[in-house]
Parts: C-alpha cells; sequence; structure tokens
C-alpha cells in the first residue's frame, strides 16, 4: 500500500453546510450515498491532518457495520471516524482493483476472521495489515477492473436514471396536488395497515420474491405474501419509513402493507401521500419505537376526483415499468459481476485487453 489512513478517532464537529462529510453509515453496497452532513471549510485541513484523500482511493467501514468498500471520485470531502483509506502503490497495485478485491469473499471472510467483538464487529489498523491480497500483473488488474468497472457504471447508470423518472414522477404528483380539487378524507377511509408476516432470514429460501422490513428490501424468498406491486410501511424499528414494491413482494412482521379501500384505488397515489404524511411521529409507547395505527387512521388525506387520478396513473405507470426494468437489469448486472469476482481472483477466468476468457481459451460469455 501506498498509504493506509485510518480517520477513526473523535467525531468532527458538523455544520449544516461546506465539505460533505463521508460516515460510515452513507458507504453501503459498493457506492457512497448522497452525505448528508458537512463539516466547515475551515476545519477541513485540521480535521484531515492524517492524510488527505485522493481521487480513487478505497475507503473501507471498520465497524457498524464492517468491511462496506467504496471509490472515492474527485470531489473534495472530510471521511468521518470508523472509515479508514486505502491506496494502492502505483506500480504495484491498481485501486480500482483493489476496490473489487475488498469486496471479494477472499478478504471479506479474512476481515471478518481478524475482527473482535461480539454485538458490533469491528477491525483494528494493526489486524487490518495481515490481511493477505492475491495480486496478478497490474496489466492484468487493470483489464479486471475495467470489466468489473463497467458493469458497476451501467448499475450506476441506471440508479441515476430512476432517480430522474422518480423525481419526474413526484413533480407530477405536485402539480396534481397545486391544481387543487378534491375532498378530504381519513386514511382509514382510503387504506387498511395490513400486518406483515414472521419470516425469519434462516427460514427463507432463495427466489426472486423481496422481502421487506421496516426499513426497505432487507433480502429475498421464493414465495409471495402480497400479489402484485404494493405499498409497505415501517411498523416498528423504523416506524412511518414507507416503501414501494415492483412487483409480489413478502412484508415482514416488522411492517405494514397498504391494502385500498373505498373509490380511492391507485396505489401511486396512496404511495406519495403516505411518504408526505408525518407517520415517524406517529408513534406508539414501548421500548421498540412502533408506528401506533390506529393514530395513522386518523390523519387526513386531499383525494383528487377519479378522473385526475387515472390522468395521474397514466404517467406514472411508464416511469415506474421503467424503474423497474433498471432495477431487474442491475440485479442481473450484479450477479454477473459478483459470479466473475471469484473466478477471476482465483485464476478459473482471465481478463485480457477487456476480452474475458476462461483457462482453457473458450469464450466465457
Amino acid at each position: 500500500m501506498a498509504a493506509i489512513i485510518d480517520y477513526r478517532g473523535k467525531s468532527p464537529t458538523k455544520t449544516t453546510r461546506g465539505i460533505p462529510l463521508i460516515t460510515a453509515k452513507i458507504v453501503k453496497g459498493g457506492r457512497i450515498e448522497r452525505p448528508d452532513e458537512f463539516i466547515a471549510t475551515e476545519d477541513y485541513d485540521e480535521w484531515m491532518r492524517r492524510g488527505m484523500p485522493h481521487a480513487g482511493d478505497i475507503v473501507m467501514t471498520t465497524e457498524a457495520p464492517l468491511g462496506e468498500i467504496a471509490q472515492l471520485d474527485g470531489a473534495k470531502v472530510a471521511l468521518a471516524q470508523r472509515l479508514i483509506t486505502l491506496r494502492g502503490k502505483p506500480a504495484v497495485l491498481d485501486n480500482t482493483f483493489l476496490k473489487f478485491l475488498m469486496q471479494s469473499e477472499f478478504v471479506q471472510e479474512q476481515l471478518r476472521g481478524r475482527s473482535t467483538g461480539t454485538t458490533v464487529l469491528g477491525i483494528r489498523q494493526s489486524e487490518l495489515r495481515k490481511v493477505t491480497l492475491a495480486i496478478p500483473p497490474l496489466s492484468e488488474q487493470r483489464a479486471i477492473a475495467g470489466v468489473l468497472g463497467a458493469l458497476d457504471d451501467k448499475i450506476e447508470l441506471n440508479r441515476r436514471m430512476n432517480e430522474t423518472l422518480e423525481a419526474i414522477a413526484k413533480a407530477e404528483f405536485r402539480r396534481m396536488k397545486e391544481e387543487g380539487g378534491g375532498r378530504v378524507a381519513k386514511l382509514s377511509d382510503l387504506i387498511e395497515l395490513a400486518y406483515g408476516d414472521a419470516l425469519k432470514e434462516e427460514n427463507r429460501s432463495p427466489g426472486s420474491v423481496p422481502v421487506f422490513g421496516s426499513n426497505g428490501q432487507i433480502g429475498w424468498h421464493n414465495l409471495a405474501l402480497v400479489k402484485g406491486s404494493g405499498i409497505v410501511v415501517g411498523r416498528k424499528g423504523n416506524p412511518g419509513i414507507v416503501t414501494w414494491s415492483h412487483t409480489d413482494f413478502f412484508p415482514i412482521d416488522t411492517t405494514f402493507y397498504v391494502v385500498p379501500k373505498g373509490e380511492c384505488r391507485s396505489l401511486y397515489f396512496l404511495f406519495y401521500a403516505l411518504c408526505e404524511q408525518d407517520l415517524p411521529s406517529l408513534g406508539a409507547d414501548s421500548a421498540v419505537p412502533g408506528l401506533n395505527r390506529n393514530m395513522a387512521y386518523q390523519s387526513e388525506q386531499i383525494v383528487p376526483p377519479q378522473d385526475v387520478l387515472e390522468k395521474f396513473d397514466a404517467v406514472v405507470a411508464p416511469l415506474y415499468a421503467r424503474i423497474h426494468a433498471n432495477d431487474e437489469e442491475s440485479r442481473t448486472l450484479a450477479g454477473l459481476r459478483d459470479a466473475l469476482l471469484p473466478k477471476v481472483l482465483s485464476g478459473a477466468v482471465r481478463v485480457r485487453a477487456g476480452k474475458v476468457d476462461t483457462v482453457d481459451g473458450v469464450d466465457a460469455e
């Protein structure tokens, strides 16, 4: 390594604007989510005195959770505690290859094996330095990074496209509201918040049905509890979080799922209406935060006329169909990337100049 920079220690003083702060909680799934915390510009040099991040550097979470990996672009950012930055030696280790290598099960297993803690796993820098890396020649590293990076780039493009499509749908909802009209109804007149069902992780069978918890999708299963697209609302843990499912789905027992009732049958309208309700504030008194269903039912909502809802659905439905198609493509690409990674690291598949071959020369499609 050319550099291992450890940012663990005291937390920086956070502000509402300034230099974006990368925290462990926003390093997820191989990427860095949009920061919502900042440090003052005048504090930047002092906070980053252990080492300035460079474009291409790899960041790794050291605990809560352990081993999430992402790569920095050229944006000026500050790095918070529970993060370590890795930088390969230029003539030895390609940083983009390092990103994929650190995500591999070969390395992740070592991280878990060298971690400490029971409830929360964490790794010391001294133990991190003992992790071994399988490093092919630099030219092959760059070829591997190019192939896997192209898959990641397409996945990221799909994600950004979906953000744009979701923004269009949300703007259409706002436009419909601004035009006015409609009747005032209680949520109890529009929906039933039905209870999800128990489904422990160890009882899930591999499949294509998304499983939803109180904070969104948490896995996959082979059986659906609810047929068709629908809305999941967090019940316990993260009460009031509203999530959309494009397909048949399985909401677990920390959630409600929405069953339309009455004249309003537009799931798209109900989704955005629930997102705008302050459901998280309607908590039940208990040790675990929970959404009080009866309190939620008393919330009021303006419901546009049926012809307006039909026009809204006609605009939003194709947007959501495209979002779903992008998600499915990204899932396929991620599966291909994850299947290729151990094969190229083991030498079962070779990558040369962007061409993927098996070791006996047969193309690996």
